[in-house]
């Protein structure tokens, strides 16, 4: 899991939160506890998704352009870090004379491909509205 889902999900749960559902990359940053730069680009990626759209100059920042009662964390794992559980190394060759050696890359990949499904599954269950719902009652 990268963190540009943690911040794309904090980013949209913050806008959703807001009454006119709009804020500066500013203002995310400083909600999310991260660098404005960082922000701008995971919202890229949002907005290239049609999550939210921009407006330019003075009042201007990002709009959230979704229903927060039908967009799912799996639909924002998607965008930004599918893909994501699946080590870009693992161990083995699959030309070794060992049983163990060259056939654990394989086996490997399929269980993080498993264990990556059953994190979409779990991620289609919850929208940004139940993370909001969540963080209320927390008050």
């Amino acid at each position: 899991m990268n963190s540009e889902f943690t911040i794309a999900v904090h980013s949209l749960v913050y806008l959703a939160y807001l009454p006119e559902k709009m804020a500066s990359s500013d203002m995310i940053a400083d909600n999310v506890g991260t660098h404005s730069a960082r922000v701008r680009k995971v919202m890229s990626g949002l907005r290239r998704s049609s999550f939210v759209e921009t407006r330019e100059g003075s009042g201007g920042g990002y709009r959230l352009t979704i229903d927060p009662e039908s967009v799912t964390l799996a639909d924002i794992y998607r965008v930004m870090a599918q893909g994501s559980l699946i080590p870009s190394w693992c161990s083995g060759n699959p030309s070794m004379d060992c049983l163990v050696g060259s056939n654990m890359n394989q086996v490997m990949s399929g269980i993080f491909c498993t264990a990556e499904k059953k994190l979409e599954e779990h991620l289609s269950g919850i929208t940004i509205q139940d993370v909001l719902k969540q963080i209320h009652a927390c008050e």
